[in-house]
């Protein structure tokens, strides 16, 4: 025999084997699901009985008092109705029904357990309802309904009452949801229809006020008529069996599809239908397993065979892979190594660019400010200078020591410009010391301090009552400082009554300088963009329009952030925001 027939033969044998094996399985499977099913509604059956008959003899009970008859007797006498309504009320709360209620001969209500509530049945007419036609013609009735005034589903009991020339109905209303949350706290798939096959209580929320198959026309009509579920639109939802069944035996739809296989049994007292179903997946599972053994065994001998060979060559298959993915990953990892490289030289070349260009805009500042400075060197020049000159001409000692001290205090104020500008000027390397904004301000100012003389103003200084001590670089922070200042003067130059104020703060984690002016401001739609780079709104192109984009770079690199408020015509409040120095730091320092 050929390899080919051999295979065809194997194939076949298995292909029967597991057909035979997958049916019976899923039938062996499928009864043991229905005697669970079975075993459920006996027990679901007896249970709802029990809660029923629990409540079946209340109303001939409370028919039988005195004050019931009385309040039949005597519909107008009011002593009467209250008393029937007390007693009623008291029957009601200590049988623990829903409701308990009287009808009059023509079905409305006299006396009821709720009189005293927002939902009382008093005074509202029930005849159309079938337990009060049945309970007045045999004496008796129930029915399960949608309560028209509650809006409340309940089971009712009715029992005539009263003598014959002059009957009553009483009625109790007896609540069965608490079996349906049970159902659903469980996950039991376990339901009730009423004659018309209406599920009106059920564990699967999806088949509640559904019908399990189309319902007539005359049918809705006669539902709707009763007010049996009243609100709910029967004939907009789908029937819950989308075939017909026959038996005992039914195929419903469960959550997201599910395929379950469901039994029921009737509750004769009112023609109910009693339904529990269970998925039917494991059935079709455990067949397909069975199935799919039968299968391997009828393959078996052959199969040991192939799947060594294919084991063989699998084996290879994998070696191979396994040498190219290395391969691979020796290459991939090459080229990792040199992204990494050239992107820590990119990134080195970037921090270069832009130390640089801080420092550029550092030099900036200062070339802002030169005409200043030259002006304020020149004044001590001249004076030392005539200072000088009269010492040499006087012969007089005591004026000539004088005029001397006088030319050194001027050389100190030279030496303490340039010392300011020395270190203003040179880079700093990225490091972060404990810092004192108040001493970051006064040196700033220090270097303002000729740019402001010649715009004709004094900065005011206020310091905080706290040392604001920040982690951060302080001649980088001087260099924020420095532009919010010359912005600030930029801003009040040939203002009336020009004001500049610097303060610093601390608040809780944080400490803050902050530079005020009373100038012009910047108009609304400027102020999101002041801290673009090269974005500027001085007149005449002066500067390169990177002072407060710098600014917020080195703030940021800090921890911090740059706030910046403006009124037009009022002025502009610059604040930089930076951590406070930790406690234990600033003990040390």
């Amino acid at each position: 025999m050929s390899a080919r027939r051999m295979a065809l033969l194997v194939a076949a044998v298995a292909a029967i084997a597991a057909l035979f094996a997958y049916q019976a399985a899923y039938r062996l499977a499928v009864s043991a699901i229905d005697r669970e099913l079975d075993q459920s509604l006996i027990l679901t059956r007896r249970a709802i009985e029990t809660e029923v008959e629990r409540f079946r003899a209340l109303p001939d009970v409370a028919g039988e008092d005195i004050r019931v008859g009385r309040a039949l007797s005597e519909p107008h006498a009011a002593d009467a109705i209250t008393e029937a309504n007390r007693y009623l009320a008291t029957i009601n709360r200590r049988a623990g029904a829903t409701e308990l209620y009287l009808l009059d001969a023509r079905g409305t209500a006299i006396a009821a357990s709720n009189w005293a509530t927002d939902e009382s049945f008093v005074g509202i007419n029930y005849a159309f309802r079938p337990y009060f036609a049945d309970a007045m013609a045999d004496g008796r009735g129930r029915f399960y309904a949608i309560g028209v005034t509650t809006g409340k589903p309940g089971y009712f009991l009715s029992t005539r009452v009263g003598p014959e020339e002059n009957p009553g109905v009483m009625v109790v209303k007896v609540d069965l949801r608490p079996l349906e949350a049970t159902w659903k706290s469980a996950g039991v798939r376990t339901a009730i229809a009423d004659p018309d096959g209406i599920i009106f209580l059920s564990g699967v929320e999806d088949w509640l006020y559904r019908p399990l198959s189309r319902l007539s026309t005359r049918t809705l009509d006669r539902v709707a008529t009763l007010r049996t579920y009243d609100g709910v639109d029967l004939a907009g939802v789908a029937p819950l069996l989308t075939a017909a069944t026959t038996g005992e035996v039914l195929d419903l739809p469960g959550v997201g599809g599910e395929a379950l296989r469901g039994r029921s049994t009737t509750i004769a007292a009112d023609g109910w239908q009693l339904i529990s179903a269970a998925p039917i997946a494991s059935a079709r599972a455990s067949a397909l397993v069975w199935s799919l053994a039968a299968a391997l065994v009828a393959t078996a001998a052959t199969g040991l065979g192939v799947a060594f060979r294919q084991r063989r060559q699998l084996v290879q298959l994998r070696l191979r892979q396994g040498a190219l993915l290395e391969a691979r990953v020796a290459e991939r990892t090459r080229e990792l190594a040199q992204e990494i490289e050239a992107r820590r030289k990119t990134e080195a070349d970037l921090r270069a660019a832009q130390e640089t260009l801080v420092h550029t805009e550092k030099m900036a500042a200062l070339g802002r400010m030169s005409a200043a400075i030259v002006h304020e060197l020149s004044q001590p020049l001249a004076a030392m200078e005539a200072t000088l000159a009269a010492a040499d001409l006087s012969g007089d000692g005591t004026k000539t020591k004088t005029r001397i001290g006088t030319a050194r205090n001027l050389i100190a104020r030279m030496q303490r410009t340039t010392k300011h500008l020395k270190s203003f000027s040179r880079k700093e390397q990225n490091l972060r010391t404990l810092t004192d904004l108040d001493k970051v301000a006064e040196n700033a100012l220090e270097l303002v301090a000729p740019r402001a003389k010649a715009v004709g103003i004094t900065p005011l200084f206020q310091r905080s009552a706290e040392a604001p001590l920040a982690m951060a670089g302080p001649v980088r922070l001087e260099q924020v400082c420095l532009n919010l200042l010359l912005n600030a003067l930029d801003a009040v130059e040939g203002q009336p009554a020009a004001r500049i104020t610097v303060e610093t703060a601390r608040a809780g984690a944080s400490v803050s300088l902050t530079v005020s002016d009373n100038g012009p401001g910047i108009a609304p739609d400027m102020l999101a963009r002041v801290t673009e780079p090269f974005f500027s709104t001085k007149i005449g192109g002066e500067g390169l329009g990177l002072g407060l984009s710098i600014s917020q770079a080195i703030v940021t690199e800090f921890g911090g952030r740059i706030d910046i408020s403006s009124t037009p015509g009022t002025g502009t409040r610059v604040t930089v925001i930076l951590p406070a120095a930790p406690a234990m730091r600033e003990a040390a320092e």
